[in-house]
């Protein structure tokens, strides 16, 4: 599949420094915060999965991919497959990060595996990530990112229906600004997600292309509100593209499970998009 020895990758390791600043913040909860509440300040606890912007990557434009990525070959495996996706993720929650405080995250690849499937040859690739704020380790991570060709035309997988009944159900609306103001937090210059001619043209998807992590953050924050307190385990799974095209509009739903966890999942015109599940520990 790949010429290079992407497999001699596994094991690398690196460690970065970072944080969400106070004005960070307030950016953070004015694209993703509740109307009329304010932001967290400094010292304060800050919403679950707001990390995700606290380690932005700092490569210089020169060293960015034709897809606006930073280029292979660092810490990530120089795969030669075109179309990169954030699949999945598996997170364990201990105490609240605070905005302001100096935050660690230790990272680890850990598995890469070359598969053959449904649309051609494919690389997955997975990363342990450990999270460390001034109390300790706050979080640990498992993320998992594949790697595809990007297909002739769009091939999407098939349709699974949102639930009929639900404990929540919310809808959420889509704009060109809200992708571009996630991206600009998360300081992620993947094209497909505000570039229109080059996510049709070149990776042929209809319409631009809503982030998996800004859509996992919405069933994070709905799963706060069914229980009223942050989950202390959290996985999520994209399973169709959500695309910003006529539809101008996205589904938040929740179902609770006779054992205690919580199914949720995002969708647009009656389908999923990301599937996720929430379990909370017993106080």
């Amino acid at each position: 599949m790949d010429t290079l020895n992407i497999a001699a990758w596994a094991g690398r390791s690196q460690v970065r420094e970072g944080g969400i600043t106070a004005a960070l913040a307030a950016q953070l909860h004015a694209t993703l915060g509740v109307t009329g509440q304010p932001a967290p300040g400094p010292g304060e606890d800050m919403p679950a999965l707001w990390h995700w912007c606290g380690f932005n990557p700092t490569a210089p434009l020169a060293e960015l991919a034709r897809d606006g990525h930073p280029v292979l070959g660092d810490f990530l495996p120089p795969v030669r497959l075109s179309r990169r996706m954030w699949a999945s993720g598996q997170l364990r929650l201990g105490a609240p990060l605070r905005v302001g405080e100096a935050l660690r995250q230790r990272s680890h690849l850990a598995r890469i595996e070359e598969k053959q499937g449904r649309a051609g040859p494919m690389v997955l690739v997975t990363v342990e990530h450990q999270v460390f704020g001034e109390r300790g380790l706050a979080i640990e991570e498992v993320q998992n990112i594949v790697y595809l060709d990007i297909p002739e035309a769009f091939s999407p997988p098939a349709k699974q229906p949102m639930p009929e009944v639900a404990a929540l159900h919310e809808v959420r609306p889509l704009s060109e600004a809200l992708l571009f103001r996630y991206s600009a937090l998360t300081f992620n210059a993947h094209r497909i997600h505000y570039d229109l001619p080059y996510a049709q043209e070149v990776e042929h998807y209809p319409g631009l292309v809503v982030h998996g992590p800004l859509q996992a953050t919405w069933l994070m924050q709905a799963a706060c509100r069914v229980w009223g307190r942050r989950p202390a385990f959290f996985d999520f799974r994209a399973v169709h593209p959500m695309l910003l095209t006529d539809s101008r509009e996205a589904e938040i739903m929740a179902v609770e499970e006779e054992d205690g966890a919580l199914r949720l999942m995002s969708g647009q015109e009656g389908h999923q998009c990301m599937q996720a599940t929430a379990i909370w520990e017993e106080t």
